[in-house]
């Protein structure tokens, strides 16, 4: 095919955390919170904010070694306190997008902790796939997550 193409896929990952869903949620909604557990390339960022809200946005960009730019914009668009989170978020890399993606994550009392699941919704654009890679990458965001939810003394 010649000129822009887009090609689409999903994937869900689902967990179980020990926390309380209002605990696990609460880690999703707090800057300094998120930034210990969500954050891969903690030591390349240049730029960080989170505006949690309707229509807020989170801006992350990432100077790589190599010295391209990255840049994930998100905007949510529902948010249930404790139950659910919504947004579309897009990546580029030095001004070219690579893709656009629509996330749901759903928290669920299970017993005495939380079930959450994480859906994703991604439109790869121009040629560009790095499904494994964006598997890969929240899986291990969210085992973060999991050892974040264990230590005391960490922002609630």
């Amino acid at each position: 095919m010649n000129g822009p193409s887009t090609s689409h896929t999903s994937f869900t990952i689902d967990r179980a955390f020990g926390a309380p869903p209002e605990r696990v949620f609460e880690a999703w909604t707090d800057p300094a919170a998120k930034r210990l557990w969500a954050d891969c390339h903690a030591e390349d960022t240049t730029n960080y904010s989170l505006d949690f809200r309707v229509l807020g946005r989170e801006t992350h960009r990432v100077r790589h070694p190599d010295g391209s730019v990255q840049l994930v914009e998100k905007v949510f668009f529902d948010i249930v306190a404790g139950r659910r989170i919504v947004f579309a978020y897009d990546i580029g890399v030095d001004g070219r997008r690579l893709s656009v993606s629509l996330v749901t994550v759903e928290f669920a009392p299970s017993g005495a902790g939380t079930r959450m699941v994480y859906t994703e919704q991604l439109a790869y654009l121009d040629g560009h796939h790095d499904l494994a890679q964006r598997m890969q990458g929240t899986a291990e965001g969210l085992d973060r997550l999991a050892l974040f939810l264990q230590e005391p003394g960490l922002p609630q």
